[in-house]
């Protein structure tokens, strides 16, 4: 079995996926962040609700340039349309909320370089919060909200959030990455997670 730097791992029937071994690092930071979450009661009434849009703005802003990277798009197949950010911002017309001037430059910017394994640990949450999505968008619909007004963000892809979500595992999982690179990705996911836990603090103070 080659242990030198420069090798590549890829999982293999003898141990967990790539995307089970990132859901096991990353949970307790993932858990953590729901509840911060929930306890500030994001549809409890469209004002708050309002406030949700903003951070999922903030956040989708800080990774919007990944989707049209090339090399991001020929390991990822269908990156492109996966990107939320539109969706977000048609969401804050319908409720008449101008999208907030959040007055720092993007994590990723257009063009820049950017570490794969990191950039991965970063697509794996906004991907992961799209699977759990089903539930917040059964909570907008209390507040009058749907996929076809005000929470389409939150809707589910064409061909369903489960299969919508093994399509990414499957072509993250068969990424093949340096031992060095491996725990890379961890860091990013868990990067990705503390960035909306702060987004949390600053939007529901």
């Amino acid at each position: 079995m080659p242990t030198d730097e420069t090798s590549t791992t890829k999982p293999g029937a003898e141990q967990a996926s790539r995307g089970k071994r990132l859901k096991a690092a990353t949970g307790e930071t993932h858990d953590r962040l729901d509840r911060a979450i929930m306890r500030r009661e994001p549809f409890a009434s469209r004002e708050r609700y309002g406030r949700f849009l903003s951070l999922q703005h903030a956040f989708h802003r800080d990774i919007d340039a990944l989707y049209d990277d090339a090399g991001l798009q020929a390991v990822l197949p269908d990156l492109k349309v996966r990107r939320r950010l539109p969706l977000i911002v048609r969401d804050l017309a319908d409720l008449g909320v101008l999208p907030p001037d959040h007055g720092l430059e993007p994590v990723f910017a257009d063009g820049a370089p950017a570490d794969l394994a990191t950039v991965l640990g970063w697509l794996y949450v906004a991907e992961g919060s799209n699977l759990g999505a089903a539930f917040l968008l059964k909570e907008a619909g209390k507040i009058g909200l749907s996929e076809r007004f005000g929470a389409c963000h939150l809707g589910a892809a064409p061909e369903g959030r489960g299969l919508h979500w093994r399509t990414f595992t499957a072509a993250l999982d068969a990424l093949p990455l340096t031992v060095d690179e491996e725990p890379r990705v961890v860091a990013g996911a868990e990067a990705a997670f503390r960035r909306v836990h702060g987004l949390v603090m600053e939007m529901f103070p």
